[in-house]
């Protein structure tokens, strides 16, 4: 079993990491992480902060812009809050992402790649990120698959 990655491991690697330069800190436990995404060279730029407590998964917030405000007041897709927009990045029950995995190898490129399917969705209303949404029921899935609908 590979062992867990500190929020100090995770600091630096996220530091070390060219593609999200920024800044943050490790206090009690706690890691921060801001740094800008620009999800292609025709985006906008967003500012990103990655927060995680020991023993949890990386939380990830877009802090500017408002979400909210560039959607139009639209419900924004594959979130897990709307207010603060808190990203969907993986499925915690597969697996995904565990403490073993660097948060700069992971759910970095993970928020930009859904930066690029949030600007997608901006224009066409169609989120084609995939992944499972918030609410989804592994159940009914699971039936479908196995009945050939």
């Amino acid at each position: 079993m590979a062992r867990s990655l500190s929020p100090e491991q995770q600091w630096f690697r996220l530091k070390s990491s060219p593609i999200c330069r920024g800044n943050g800190s490790v206090r009690r436990g706690e890691l921060t992480w801001d740094f800008d995404v620009r999800p292609s060279p025709l985006s906008r730029v967003y500012r990103v902060r990655i927060r995680q407590r020991k023993h949890y998964s990386p939380d990830v917030y877009v802090l500017s812009p408002n979400l909210n405000d560039v959607a139009n007041g639209r419900w924004i897709p594959h979130v897990y809050s709307q207010k603060p927009v808190r990203l969907c990045l993986h499925f915690p029950k597969y697996d995904e992402w565990t403490f073993d995995k660097s948060i700069a190898e992971t759910i970095v490129p993970w928020a930009y790649l859904w930066l690029f399917y949030f600007e997608h969705w901006l224009a066409t209303d169609e989120w084609q990120g995939g992944g499972k949404h918030v609410g989804d029921n592994d159940d009914a899935e699971n039936e479908e698959a196995n009945s050939g609908s």
